[in-house]
């Protein structure tokens, strides 16, 4: 019977030592099994009559495990002074970090004075080269890059849907068209369900990212959706978001707190526990930004840019709904939306839409009720209730992404929705009401250049009024100064 510790010698051999093992057994193997003479078994290999007999003997008292070479007991050990040795070490941590001929010159200058015995240069490589990696990279690089090669990552995943939300901002690789005609990168906010990896939802802008970013975006994730393809809504049980300024604010700890929920802040400068955000970025990079045009492969675009905010928006929102929400993810296995549909449970609700708002639409802007309503923005929004507040003051609130309507306040409670008759049943955003304005500016501003060019064709002496510059006024010194500095 085979000894029960040969199979542990057999686990522990190394991948050399085992193909070594079995290229030598299929030599001995003719004779073990059919009993060839051994004298013949090795006549193709070449191998020595001698050295076929003891590789025989070794495997009959060790198994497979004996046919491998064995190790050395002092393999992977110097036979440099120990003083010598870890002085070696102790240079290769050093920062920055020295090379190896460095670090040999150094030890040859010190030896001499010590009157140690000289090692030669490959003896001090092998030291060197047989560190631990771990070692050098948090002596040499610090405890973060440390942390990213050589710590345990726990991968973990919500138990439901709703369970763990994640939201964070990302840059996009990408240049819009802004209304004066400049160039810019939009942001993102992001919100996504930890257990089905489906997009709660997002908010696409220009500028940096916000406490109000933050709120647009859970506002849309929490409250039910028009589109059919997009059932996700609820409160989550815990929102884990980074330490920006706007996820560290006062305000996302009182929205916190009114719906019961937990907000929980991952580690400084430590990005791992928002792997699946990130990776969300990163398909949004190399399937949708990657096939628009002003997307910046470096730091200069790939193609001119030519899309407005607003295009990007839709685009980015048919890819999520359209494709990424419904498409199989290889972790969950199967599509977001369907797993987050999964056991038929029902998502946890605020009371009301209003309520919502209250707590998450930062945008609050007081104005007066006036005879034929509020004007905000150059809209008028009109409604009945109204009627009864004529000179009072109230607050307004509005998504900049619809200002179809504002939702108005008296006195801290809740009065009504407003309209906008002019836009009944139309989403105006903040954004297209702003380039309304530079287009029509613009457009006076050419009628301006129009008319005065007809005054300069028929009153050729008024061009040089019209279109001079004035001369640039000499400063006034109000102390005397003498001919010479003037």
């Amino acid at each position: 019977m085979k000894d029960p510790s040969t199979d542990t010698l057999i686990v522990e051999l190394t991948a050399e030592q085992r193909s070594e093992a079995l290229a030598r057994f299929a030599i001995l193997r003719p004779h073990l099994e059919q009993g060839v003479p051994l004298k013949e078994s090795v006549l193709d290999s070449r191998v020595p009559l001698r050295t076929a007999q003891r590789w025989l003997s070794r495997y009959r008292a060790g198994g497979l495990a004996g046919l491998a070479r064995s190790v050395r007991a002092d393999c992977g050990t110097h036979k440099l002074n120990p003083e010598m040795l870890s002085l070696i070490e102790g240079l290769a941590l050093r920062k920055p970090q020295p090379t190896v001929a460095n670090i040999y010159r150094k030890i040859l200058s010190i030896g001499k004075h010590q009157a140690w015995t000289l090692p030669s240069y490959a003896s001090v490589y092998a030291v060197v080269r047989r560190m631990d990696p771990a070692l050098l990279t948090l002596a040499q690089e610090g405890a973060a890059a440390f942390r990213d090669r050589f710590e345990l990552v726990y991968r973990h995943r919500a138990e439901r849907p709703n369970s763990t939300w994640q939201a964070d901002h990302t840059q996009l690789d990408i240049l819009v068209v802004e209304a004066n005609g400049s160039v810019v990168r939009p942001w993102l906010t992001t919100v996504i369900d930890d257990y089905s990896r489906v997009i709660a939802g997002y908010y696409l802008f220009l500028g940096a990212p916000s406490a109000l970013h933050t709120s647009l975006a859970l506002r849309q994730a929490i409250w039910r959706k028009l589109d059919p393809r997009w059932p996700v809504s609820g409160i989550p049980d815990v929102l884990y978001v980074d330490h920006g300024s706007d996820f560290t604010s006062e305000h996302l700890d009182q929205v916190a707190i009114d719906l019961h929920f937990e907000l929980i802040h991952s580690t400084v400068a430590r990005p791992q526990g928002r792997g699946k955000i990130e990776r969300f970025f990163g398909t949004l990079n190399t399937e949708l930004l990657s096939e628009l045009p002003g997307f910046l492969k470096t730091s200069k675009p790939a193609t001119p840019p030519k899309l407005s905010l607003s295009d990007l928006d839709r685009a980015l929102g048919d890819f999520i709904l359209g494709t990424y929400n419904i498409r199989e993810h290889k972790e969950i296995g199967g599509a977001p939306v369907p797993v987050w549909l999964s056991d038929g449970w029902l998502p946890r609700m605020p009371d009301s839409l209003e309520a919502l708002d209250q707590l998450l639409v930062m945008v609050a802007k007081p104005r007066m009720v006036r005879r034929d309503g509020i004007h905000f923005q150059g809209l008028r929004y009109l409604e009945p209730t109204l009627a009864a507040y004529v000179g009072e003051r109230v607050t307004i609130r509005y998504d900049p992404r619809d200002l179809g309507e504002v939702r108005v306040f008296h006195r801290n409670r809740f009065l009504c929705r407003a309209i906008s008759p002019e836009n009944a049943g139309q989403a105006i955003t903040l954004k297209e009401i702003q380039v309304a304005r530079v287009n029509h500016r613009r457009a006076l501003r050419g009628q301006i250049k129009e008319r005065i060019q007809r005054v300069v064709e028929f009153l050729p002496d008024q061009a040089e009024k019209v279109y001079s510059p004035k001369p640039p006024s000499k400063a006034k010194h109000n102390l005397r100064i003498y001919r010479e500095d003037a």
